[in-house]
């Protein structure tokens, strides 16, 4: 271990050298590349300076010992630098587990309702608000590519791209079932229902990831038109786009140029056959990775909303909550920094 802590050292002082050289920021890719690799790096080798610190505490209390006077103190400051060891070396492992090479990747999210009918569609709305919500608090961006709204305003399917530093490493355990319970405005007696919306967080895939044949796609115009038949478009600008060997079909009607709903179709459908891929290679892993924060399955419940209770249960490690107003206007770091710390302690385990 401490011969890898050692080359992440010496790269950290590499890249730092690097970044404030001038000519850098002629090639703003390769800046933007060197920050991310420099914020990898910090607080692994930030923690590597501390533990070395720490042995170096060690070293001078255990020669101290020898002093009869500075014996008391020493045994002390013994005791205190093995402890903050010991605390340090914990934390490099966790540290020092494999990165998903998806973590830096932007997001496509996928919201569609479940069971509960237009309560349902409401509640994907308002899981849609959340991430948005949660994307500003990062400073990241956030924009739909597709949407099928009801009368009252409720979503049937959102699907939009989130983008900044490190979206996939932080919103990829939304994947999954979640369950809402509340009283829905449309209920008259003030009953408490419970409804279910599916979230799919995917990592966006590039054109150089996913080479995808012209021949191999259909591509058909129409109409678009919103809820209820409104704001009707009187050009075919709206799209839909299939993929005939998967049989993958995306549609594509929010954009009033046939040619920007055409790009935003593009990147939906690359990024599920992407997926569909990755997929594929994992399941032919043997040994494949089941973390304590589930598998993934969009079939898999992995969250309650109980607004009576101003609840938020988080199942997978059994996290509970009593704050979901602020957790719906987008304050989902405590769940989220306990999901991933969850799972980099079960890789650890593995």
């Amino acid at each position: 271990m401490i011969d890898r802590l050692q080359t992440f050292a010496t790269r950290f002082e590499e890249v730092e050298a690097r970044l404030s050289a001038p000519d850098l920021y002629d090639d703003p890719k390769r800046a933007a590349e060197l920050l991310r690799e420099r914020n990898r790096l910090e607080p692994v080798v930030t923690a590597f300076r501390a533990l070395q610190a720490a042995q170096r505490n060690q070293q001078e209390a255990q020669e101290m010992l020898s002093d009869p006077e500075l014996r008391e103190l020493a045994q002390e400051e013994l005791a205190a630098a093995r402890a903050e060891a010991a605390r340090l070396t914990a934390s490099l492992k966790l540290l020092l587990i494999p990165r998903d090479p998806n973590d830096d990747r932007d997001v496509i999210v996928e919201i569609r309702g479940g069971a509960g009918g237009e309560e349902s569609a409401l509640f994907a709305h308002s899981l849609w608000r959340m991430y948005t919500m949660y994307a500003e608090k990062r400073g990241w961006t956030a924009e739909v590519l597709s949407q099928n709204m009801t009368e009252l305003g409720g979503c049937k399917e959102i699907v939009f791209q989130i983008s900044g530093d490190g979206a996939y490493s932080r919103l990829k355990f939304e994947s999954g079932v979640h369950r809402v319970q509340r009283v829905p405005e449309t209920e008259s007696q003030g009953r408490v229902h419970t409804s279910t919306v599916t979230v799919a967080v995917l990592p966006e895939a590039e054109e150089v990831d996913f080479a995808i044949n012209p021949a191999d796609l259909k591509i058909d115009t129409f109409r678009s038109s919103g809820a209820g038949g409104q704001h009707i478009n009187k050009t075919e600008s709206a799209i839909r786009i299939t993929h005939l060997p998967t049989g993958v079909v995306v549609e594509c009607q929010d954009e009033r140029s046939q040619h920007k709903n055409r790009d935003k179709a593009m990147r939906v459908l690359r990024t599920r056959l992407f997926e569909a891929e990755q997929a594929r290679q994992n399941a032919a892993i043997a040994a494949e990775r089941r973390s304590q924060v589930g598998t993934g399955d969009r079939s898999e419940r992995i969250r309650t909303y109980n607004f009576p209770e101003n609840r938020v249960s988080d199942h997978r490690i059994k996290l509970t909550l009593y704050k979901l107003a602020d957790f719906m206007d987008g304050a989902l770091d405590e769940v989220i920094e306990a999901l991933i710390t969850a799972d980099r302690v079960k890789q650890m385990e593995g």
